[in-house]
């Protein structure tokens, strides 16, 4: 490392930091992880997490001169990528030092860095740097270190290795984007479209600055939903969204929650907000100017909750399963987007509001088939609990799941059921409290019954191991079943994980899989074949969707079964390690107690990614044969990934870093 980094260090403070450490050695007080985020097919971001011990702090990229070493990012030259702007980082605490006589920024706790960049190899590639920092706390300083690291850029796919949707971002802006057009139909929010508009049309004296008002007006709303999602953002950080996806207690949290907004808009109670809440913000919007508008958006953010409540709810389950840091911002400010286009759309052409419908018994009838949908998505969340467990580590309580509470075909037969029910109630054969008399079924609803029942029938073959490309990822996975199907769920699904669990763990497809890898490369020895080491997990979708809609294709799954030795490690599988293997984590020094903890660990730690499913091909001894892949619908391409590591069986792309080893 150049000398540079030193450049304006006080003499002072390095001779007191080697003369403190001539007393004693001290152990790095940060612990780095390194994990790879893929924006689209050609963008990746690089993130760099510093956990740091209680009492030290970091110092951030960004100090002014003679003041401390300051953190440094190197990354070799290739022409595999381009760097996309700078190393970022998260806001850092600024505060006046007296060893610098200076006010410097740093860090505390944690650190974390994003560096952007556009992949110009598709084949896929490591990259390597290294970074460079200094730790001090109240007494000593540390010595300047050095970190390698090694990101894994895999080849190049369609989508995100594990956003619930394969477009990353976008997949997150477009769901935001359809549930906010949706949320316009409640009878919450529809009838104050003309309303709103119709003010600032008549309350200004020029049309010109009525268009003004409704703009800012729309532009409020905007700012107070994607400021609520930076709160919770800021409270999770990073990965705490992504976090509550494979929790068995948040997912219980979420499908109780589901249920009562789902009976909520079925019209058996309504669920609102404190009414002094809108009364006061109602007031507040009498004062003029820009702050009156934004107390009449905050108002209509309000009152509307009982009807936009679900449809956040809906928002913040799907961005909690994306593995992206700005997910619930990017989808709140599409659902606001979504929300605020009519008050400025039918401000610029006041005309077209003669074209809108009349408020009535329509509006109720939105409620009540997005109420049935509400209640229909619950069942996904109490599906994932079911699979991950119930874990309480404080109070010693564990129910490890699989706990055989909804299985595949209990939950097709729910789904049966509601879909039914909500073709007959677009049919007008059952009728809810609120409901007007339908006397006559329009053309849009028969086709909407139609295509209900349609669904109903499609889901059915699915209760006998029929595949369901459709909905891939959201019924527990195959081999999760009673066994109805003629094959029922294959001997590998007796593979048990853990001396003391009485639960086992299925295998997709009714495969031969293993999920120890020790087992899996005694196996690879004795065949001769490759390992296809499968980092998964119970609540994620687009392993589910891999399963279900490329496994399955015949050439995969031939490929798959016979030519190599798999292993499928859930990463949030909560079964305790016996007492003799749990370890220490070589990414953060935290303790590893449980199955999942090992497999996260080792995943993290070998192939710089927390993100599933990602997908290792690797010999016997430990030889990476191709760059790691993650979610890959293209059947083509994931074929030609699997076919191209078969063929080479050595190490084309290098050994990893480490030996893996768990």
């Amino acid at each position: 490392m150049k000398n540079s980094h030193l450049k304006g260090f006080p003499l002072l403070v390095l001779l007191f930091s080697v003369f403190s450490l001539s007393a004693q050695i001290v152990k790095s007080p940060v612990a780095w992880t390194f994990s790879v985020k893929q924006v689209n097919d050609s963008e990746y971001t690089l993130i760099s997490d510093a956990v740091i011990q209680k009492g030290w702090h970091m110092y951030s990229q960004f100090v002014g001169d003679n003041g401390p070493v300051p953190t440094a990012f190197k990354y070799d030259s290739s022409a595999d990528y381009v760097l996309e702007g700078k190393t970022t980082e998260v806001t850092p605490i600024s505060r006046y030092e007296k060893a610098f006589t200076m006010d410097v920024k740093y860090f505390e706790g944690k650190a974390e860095f994003s560096q952007n960049i556009k992949v110009k190899n598709a084949k896929g590639f490591i990259l390597k740097g290294n970074v460079y920092s200094m730790t001090c706390n109240d007494s000593m300083c540390l010595p300047p270190k050095q970190v390698d690291f090694a990101f894994t850029i895999p080849a190049a796919t369609t989508g995100s290795s594990s956003s619930p949707s394969a477009g990353g971002y976008w997949g997150i802006f477009f769901l935001g984007l359809g549930i906010g057009l949706a949320a316009l139909l409640t009878p919450c929010v529809f009838p104050m479209i003309p309303l709103t508009v119709s003010f600032f049309l008549k309350k200004n004296s020029s049309r010109k600055k009525g268009l003004r008002d409704a703009l800012t007006y729309g532009a409020c709303i905007i700012i107070i939903y994607v400021a609520l999602a930076a709160i919770i953002t800021a409270a999770f950080g990073p990965s705490g969204l992504n976090a509550i996806a494979s929790n068995g207690w948040v997912n219980i949290f979420f499908f109780l929650i589901f249920v009562v907004f789902g009976i909520s808009l079925l019209g058996a109670f309504e669920i609102t907000l404190p009414s002094s809440w809108g009364s006061k913000t109602d007031s507040a919007s009498d004062r003029g100017g820009i702050l009156g508008i934004f107390f009449m958006a905050l108002t209509l953010c309000i009152i509307s909750f009982s009807c936009t409540g679900p449809f956040l709810g809906a928002l913040l389950a799907g961005a909690s399963s994306s593995n992206q840091y700005w997910s619930l911002i990017v989808g709140m400010f599409s659902f606001s987007f979504a929300l605020s286009i009519p008050f400025v759309l039918f401000a610029f052409f006041p005309s077209l509001l003669n074209a809108l419908p009349k408020s009535g018994g329509w509006l109720n009838s939105v409620k009540v088939v997005f109420g049935l949908f509400e209640l229909a998505f619950a069942l996904k969340f109490l599906s994932t609990a079911d699979l991950v467990g119930l874990h309480i580590k404080f109070l010693h309580f564990h129910i490890n799941g699989p706990m055989g509470i909804l299985r595949r075909e209990i939950f097709l037969i729910l789904w049966i059921v509601i879909f039914t029910i909500m073709g007959l109630y677009l049919l007008g054969k059952i009728k809810f409290h609120h409901d007007s008399e339908v006397k006559y079924v329009s053309a849009f609803r028969v086709i909407l019954a139609i295509i209900t029942f349609s669904f109903s029938l499609y889901l059915v073959p699915g209760l006998f191991g029929g595949s369901l490309r459709l909905i891939g990822g959201f019924p527990p996975p195959s081999f999760y079943s009673e066994g109805w199907n003629f094959g029922g769920m294959g001997e590998a699904v007796k593979t048990e994980v853990g001396p003391k669990n009485n639960r086992v763990i299925g295998c997709p497809l009714n495969l031969n899989c293993f999920h120890d890898y020790d087992e899996a490369v005694a196996e690879a020895k004795k065949t001769g074949k490759p390992i296809m080491i499968d980092f998964t997990g119970f609540s994620c979708v687009n392993c589910r969707k891999m399963e279900e809609n490329v496994w399955s294709e015949p050439r995969v799954l031939d490929v798959i079964k016979n030519d190599y030795v798999l292993v499928s490690l859930y990463v949030d599988d909560k079964t305790e390690l016996p007492a003799d293997k749990q370890t220490v984590s070589k990414v953060n020094g935290d303790k590893i107690e449980t199955y999942g903890e090992k497999w996260s660990d080792m995943e993290t730690f070998l192939f710089k990614s927390n993100t599933q499913p990602l997908y290792a091909l690797i010999d016997a001894d430990g030889n990476l044969l191709a760059p790691t892949r993650g979610y890959t619908p293209d059947i083509e391409q994931y074929l030609k990934f699997l076919t191209d590591a078969k063929n080479a069986l050595h190490p084309s792309f290098g050994k990893p870093s480490v030996t893996i080893t768990p």
